[in-house]
């Protein structure tokens, strides 16, 4: 690779440029293949980062994965004011704690350099977390805090066994005054010295309790008193450290400003103004992609195509392979986009493509109440935003009077077997069988490489990335638990083809039990999310076996794959 401070373009060889057709239209970001450019581009940069020892950035590629950190490269083929045709490199985020490398665009905005204002704010914020810090740990905060925990529970019992007390002397005062009406109601004299004696016993019991309440809630006041000082002090800390950084926020968020072809200019806080966000996201503009366009735009290069590829170690929570490539993320970065590439021609939006007329909708089963479908692969279950086409849409056109109710839902790219009701009552009856899964469920798919076991149980908490949607993560403090049965059918040491029994019913399970590094750590041919994209998703609800709500009949249904 070879650049320079001014110019941080790294031009093509001759050869390569007569040998490739440059693109006609941007890369649409969030899903594409590689223009062969960009994919040199890619190879050419993988080589570089190979060969670079220097930086002091663990990318998990070694023997020793402690402390590993991943990370997203981009590249963005370019052409320059003369018409020579090279391409920019950048790295999301933070590389080897720096924002700036020579061999990479800069950042939109570096908040890292020496005396910049993020640096004083942080470190205001950092020397208010100390005194939190200090606080927290100190002798007196926790001496003041077992003290007013201890008094809160002596004061508790103590008053709760006087209480006790206090009843036992009312009962006997009652069968006092039960013998004295007995015994003396003759004696008008006596009668009335023993009643005026127990309601004296009654009145000093009263002011007993009062003296021992109002004792005990002294005692807890000026403990809770003590304790206040230093709990206020926190929470004042805490409102100080909540403003500052949020102003400081703010600031940073002024400071990002992203330019377009026209040369508009638009900050980060008003791009994800009218988002569902309101607010940037933390990270928003950091991603290679924006990186890389910013440039572009400034030092008047004509962007001609890109590419994003991990390079290093997974996270935990995620799916990332080394060297593959990936889309924008949908998060942070579409909006960012949606302004730095107005007024380009871009590839088309796949997700806005109609399905083929070649994908046919067969009906297995029909009643008066319910279907049962086997959908192709590529048709979606119910329409999207720009898309009509889809399950729903064609039974709601050939059900005449009636409409439909699907039951549950297959990703685009599944085939297979789908129940729809056509009454709501019979959807309600059908679906708590899933609800109390009752229904049993077996998917056929094609996984990418060999696993190790023949069978087993895959479990794991999944929840979504709301920065990626509808991309899903493993999260093992808010994600929900699922489980999935699997069982190898047949494997040519290349792919292997299993069966899946999905004991939970969440969002890409069986796509991320297979792709996970906790799962089986092979994903499913053909799954642009989580693998590699191909042909098709080859996964497949091949079997399906429920009650049917009205007849109280077990109904089973089984379509073949066809891969």
């Amino acid at each position: 690779m070879g650049s320079s401070e001014q110019n941080r373009i790294t031009y093509f060889t001759d050869s390569v440029i007569n040998e490739q057709t440059l693109p006609e239209r941007f890369t649409f970001p969030f899903y594409y293949e590689p223009h062969p450019l960009a994919s040199i581009a890619a190879a050419e940069l993988q080589q570089y980062l190979e060969t670079l020892t220097g930086l002091d950035h663990n990318f998990g590629l070694a023997d020793e994965q402690q402390g590993a950190i991943g990370k997203m490269f981009g590249v963005l083929v370019v052409r320059d004011k003369v018409g020579k045709v090279g391409y920019l490199s950048a790295f999301s985020g933070k590389l080897a704690d720096s924002n700036d490398h020579p061999e990479f665009v800069p950042p939109v905005f570096d908040m890292l350099v020496e005396g910049s204002f993020f640096l004083k704010g942080q470190e205001v914020i950092s020397a208010i977390n100390k005194e939190i810090e200090d606080i927290l740990s100190s002798e007196q905060y926790h001496g003041r805090k077992l003290e007013l925990e201890k008094l809160t529970v002596q004061s508790a019992q103590e008053l709760s066994a006087f209480k006790k007390l206090l009843k036992t002397n009312k009962e006997i005062r009652k069968q006092l005054r039960e013998e004295n009406s007995n015994n003396n109601s003759g004696d008008e004299q006596t009668y009335a010295a023993v009643e005026a004696d127990l309601a004296k016993q009654s009145h000093y019991d009263r002011h007993r309790l009062r003296l021992l309440t109002d004792e005990w809630k002294q005692r807890v006041e000026e403990a809770q008193a003590k304790w206040a000082l230093l709990a206020g002090r926190i929470e004042a800390l805490k409102n100080e450290r909540r403003e500052r950084s949020g102003a400081l926020q703010q600031q940073l968020f002024e400071q990002y400003s992203f330019l377009n072809i026209a040369g508009k200019s638009k900050s980060l806080r008003d791009i994800f103004t009218s988002t569902a966000f309101g607010v940037p996201p933390a990270g928003a503009g950091e991603c290679a992609t924006p990186k890389l366009l910013q440039y572009a735009f400034a030092y008047g290069l004509e962007p001609l195509a890109m590419a994003e590829f991990w390079w290093g170690a997974s996270p935990k929570s995620d799916i990332r392979q080394h060297k593959q490539f990936y889309p924008a993320c949908a998060g942070k970065c579409k909006p960012i986009l949606e302004h730095m590439l107005e007024g380009m021609a871009i590839d088309a939006n796949p997700f806005l493509l109609p399905a083929e007329d070649s994908l046919k909708l067969e009906i297995v089963f029909e009643d008066e109440y319910l279907l049962v479908v086997n959908k192709p692969a590529g048709l979606r279950s119910v329409p999207g935003v720009n898309i009509e086409d889809s399950v729903y849409s064609r039974l709601r056109n050939t059900l005449v009077g009636t409409e439909p109710y699907l039951v549950h839902r297959l990703d685009m790219g599944t085939s297979g077997l789908l129940v729809v009701a056509k009454t709501q009552e019979m959807h309600r009856l059908i679906q708590k069988q899933f609800l109390n899964r009752t229904v049993s469920k077996r998917y056929t798919a094609l996984l990418s490489k060999p696993i190790a076991q023949a069978e087993g149980e895959i479990t794991l908490p999944l929840c979504a990335d709301p920065f990626n949607r509808p991309r899903q993560l493993v999260c093992f403090q808010t994600g929900k638990n699922s489980v999935t049965r699997y069982k190898v059918i047949e494997s040519n040491g290349a792919v292997t083809k299993v069966h899946f029994w999905p004991l939970t019913g969440r969002t890409h399970q069986l796509r991320m039990h297979s792709a996970h590094e906790l799962g089986l750590n092979a994903p499913i041919v053909g799954d642009d999310l989580y693998g590699t994209a191909s042909t098709r998703l080859y996964l497949h609800a091949a079997y399906i076996s429920f009650v049917h709500p009205k007849t109280r009949e077990q109904m089973s249904f089984e379509v073949g794959e066809d891969f």
